[in-house]
């Protein structure tokens, strides 16, 4: 039993001879990372040099979609795209401010990198729902009454926005109550909310006050809309009005429940 009790005494000094198990691990897990930090410096240092040191992935080209009226030159010349850097440090939100900055008939664009040499500029124009004459020209107006751009000849289609808007009385009490900008975005709600059908005839948008719009149609019918307010029950009224009174040349849907057409 003696020698059996020593025999199992120093097995235990044997094993207890070495460092404790969980001082083992934690040396190991050490180990490990460092073996790890040292893969991600060899492996970052060539990435960092591909993406900014090499001349493989660097920006040499432009691309534009999207354009309508602008030109793809007109887009690539304001976006300054810096040729020649590399193509992960290209500001693409910076080239965004300067296009919509530089060109206001574009109401949105997507600055894309196009791996390994490209930037691809994609574009939506601002569409023209009315135009405003101004000297000569015209001014056009989006369909958030934003004047984008002035022109030498007035788009096929677009109604011209007439604002006729008084100093005194009523109408002058409106203008300073909404004031001109709110009131070319009523005439906006307008032209927006005619049946298509009336749409296509439409000449003129005259705004006399907030609850005075009124349409001119090129064959010399009026129809008067009031405000922008109730805009579909509007337009269902004014299109049940003309089929049931098509030789008419007057239609009023101001109040919808109550419209009147009359003339001839």
């Amino acid at each position: 039993m003696a020698g059996s009790t020593t025999a199992e005494r120093g097995e235990r000094q044997q094993e207890s001879s070495g460092p404790p198990p969980r001082l083992r691990s934690r040396r190991a897990r050490l180990r490990a990372i460092a073996l790890l930090g040292l893969a991600l410096v060899f492996l970052g240092i060539p990435t960092v040099w591909l993406f900014y040191g090499s001349d493989w992935l660097r920006a040499e080209s432009v691309s534009v979609s999207g354009t309508r009226v602008l030109t793809s030159a007109q887009v690539e010349s304001a976006a300054e795209v810096p040729l020649g850097k590399p193509l992960i440090s290209v500001d693409t939100g910076a080239i965004e401010t300067r296009l919509r900055q530089k060109l206001p008939r574009i109401d949105a664009v997507d600055v894309v990198r196009s791996w390994p040499h490209g930037i691809d500029l994609k574009v939506v124009e601002r569409t023209p729902v009315l135009i405003v004459h101004k000297g000569g020209k015209f001014v056009e107006v989006d369909d958030e009454g934003v004047r984008f751009a002035t022109v030498s000849e007035a788009p096929k289609g677009v109604p011209a926005l007439e604002l006729t808007l008084s100093r005194s009385g009523t109408a002058a009490a409106s203008l300073r109550r909404f004031g001109e900008s709110r009131l070319v975005r009523e005439a906006v709600g307008v032209a927006r909310a005619v049946p298509a059908a009336v749409a296509r005839e439409t000449r003129t948008v005259k705004v006399r006050s907030y609850d005075d719009i009124s349409l001119e149609l090129r064959d010399g019918r009026t129809v008067v809309w009031g405000s922008s307010e109730k805009g579909a029950a509007k337009a269902r009224t004014l299109t049940a009005l003309m089929k049931a009174t098509p030789d008419a040349g007057y239609f009023d849907v101001s109040v919808p429940t109550a419209p009147a057409s009359s003339g001839s």
